[in-house]
């Protein structure tokens, strides 16, 4: 069922794009647009948690090199009847983490140095259970195409002028105004998709570990952490993966109004209300 959603939300968010396509450059423009979401969709559908993977140089971890990570992992996916997924180690003092991957056999979950050094088993455990619920509900695969597509729409927009001469255009005053809205109304699809997903992540994670105040101490951790640091790969077309937005200690009032994750306030009271 969930894997169905994802397919939904992917075809429903492509024909958008289509359609924007067409609405700013007829039959040319709609043409264009599904080439493009055409091959963003297979990129972001294949290639894309590799690509983030090695983005923020991430490592392959074996048992042998953190054993104790992989217990952890170990008992929750056997909780979640999933299986294992590949274990990343960024090489960053930030604590954070992000899972990634189109599915449960090609999911992999990444943590960082300053998450493994800084935070208590229970805090790591609580953390691991968030991503594998992400996981358990494609999540990853959401995320990256309403991204995908949303970057795709903003794209098309600041080009809309170039689709010249078709008939089917609308006046300019209507064209004008759609290249304003429509990657306005994409930013707030993506970041309503992955708030929900992040409340809904959390949630996971208390039931799987059985414990929300594992993941209460760990969130109020993680946003006091993030305040004080900076990723330095961080990137804002992948932000919306971490489990804490990485540019925490950045947002400023009108940033956090289009924050890809609730507030730390937020989630913990709802995580309170588990209890």
């Amino acid at each position: 069922m969930e894997q169905f959603k994802t397919y939904a939300l992917m075809i429903g968010l492509t024909l958008i794009f289509i359609w924007f396509g067409g609405m700013i450059g007829g039959q040319s423009g709609m043409l264009i647009a599904f080439l493009v979401a055409a091959g963003m969709n297979f990129y972001a559908y294949y290639y894309s948690d590799t690509q983030v993977l090695k983005h923020y140089h991430a490592l392959p971890v074996e048992r042998d090199h953190a054993t104790g990570l992989y217990e952890i992992v170990e008992r929750l996916t056997q909780r979640a009847d999933l299986p294992m997924p590949a274990l990343y180690i960024i090489p960053e003092a930030q604590p954070n983490a992000f899972a990634t991957g189109r599915d449960y056999e090609h999911a992999a979950v990444a943590v960082t140095e300053g998450l493994l050094d800084l935070m208590s088993e229970e805090e790591v455990e609580a953390v691991i259970a968030h991503e594998l619920s992400h996981i358990k509900h494609y999540d990853m695969l959401i995320g990256t195409v309403t991204a995908t597509i949303a970057g795709a729409i903003a794209m098309l927009a600041n080009f809309g002028m170039f689709f010249g001469g078709d008939k089917d255009r609308p006046n300019p005053v209507v064209m004008i105004v759609l290249m304003i809205l429509m990657p306005l109304a994409a930013t707030i699809i993506q970041m309503t998709v992955s708030r929900n997903r992040e409340f809904m992540a959390d949630e996971g994670s208390a039931r799987m570990t059985g414990h929300p105040e594992w993941l209460q101490s760990a969130l109020s951790k993680l946003d006091s952490y993030a305040r004080g640091t900076v990723m330095h790969d961080a990137d804002p077309q992948t932000a919306h993966m971490f489990i804490i937005n990485p540019f925490s200690g950045q947002n400023l009032s009108l940033q956090q109004l289009f924050s890809t994750h609730p507030s730390t306030e937020q989630r913990i009271a709802r995580l309170e209300a588990l209890k």
